[in-house]
């Protein structure tokens, strides 16, 4: 077993590192470049990063379930109800967005069999109903999932660097956005909130339609 303090860090490089390649990998600037240079890769490029992505995960599972630290805090009675009805909720929105996104895109075999070379994602600028109360439902729905969990050492650490990640990770995807589609995505960004939903910062369904047509 590993010190406590041993363990933390660990934990915090190999999180650091895979948030890091994750990054990368994601960015416009490396797929541009191996485009450029490997165009073949391409269909497969997405799939290959999602193999990643998972794969990078486990040990870092690893280490955080068989060396949790000391506990900092659990919930308890009516606390634990209302953590828990939060995270099932969570989960449910989850499950409930998954049906306004083209699955075999995100998994990368729309790519793979169309033999799709371009950098670009291929789904066109759409505004789903929970993108008109939060830019990023998906980040929103794993961060509340995330908080609601009885905290360890290893687990609050965790928590921190993901949230971290969420925060700076949306604003890079939002870049990418911006730079598929334009102003209609700077005018989405300016009225609805990125990653906590705010009552004044929401669009209605006619107003999300005007601005996916760039009247909005």
């Amino acid at each position: 077993m590993f010190p406590d303090s041993a363990s933390l860090a660990i934990l915090l490089v190999a999180w650091l590192v895979y948030f890091a390649l994750h990054s990368a990998l994601a960015s416009l600037t490396v797929k541009r470049w191996l485009a450029a240079r490997h165009p073949d890769f391409m269909p497969a490029y997405r799939i290959g990063f999602n193999i990643i992505a998972v794969l990078g995960l486990l040990p870092i599972l690893w280490l955080l379930f068989s060396h949790p630290g000391p506990v900092v805090w659990s919930w308890s009675g009516l606390s634990a109800y209302i953590a828990n009805g939060l995270a099932l909720a969570a989960v449910a929105g989850f499950f409930y967005t998954l049906r306004d996104y083209d699955g075999s895109e995100f998994l990368g075999l729309r790519q793979w069999f169309n033999q799709t070379r371009t950098v670009e994602d291929q789904e066109c600028f759409h505004i789903t109903s929970a993108h008109r109360f939060v830019r990023h439902p998906w980040y929103s729905f794993s961060l509340l999932i995330i908080w609601t969990r009885d905290m360890s050492a290893a687990m609050l650490l965790s928590a921190l660097v993901m949230t971290a990640y969420f925060i700076v990770g949306s604003r890079m995807e939002e870049r990418k956005l911006i730079a598929y589609h334009g102003q209609r995505y700077r005018r989405y960004m300016g009225k609805v909130a990125g990653l906590v939903p705010l009552p004044w910062k929401t669009i209605s369904k006619a107003e999300a339609t005007a601005l996916v047509s760039g009247k909005g």
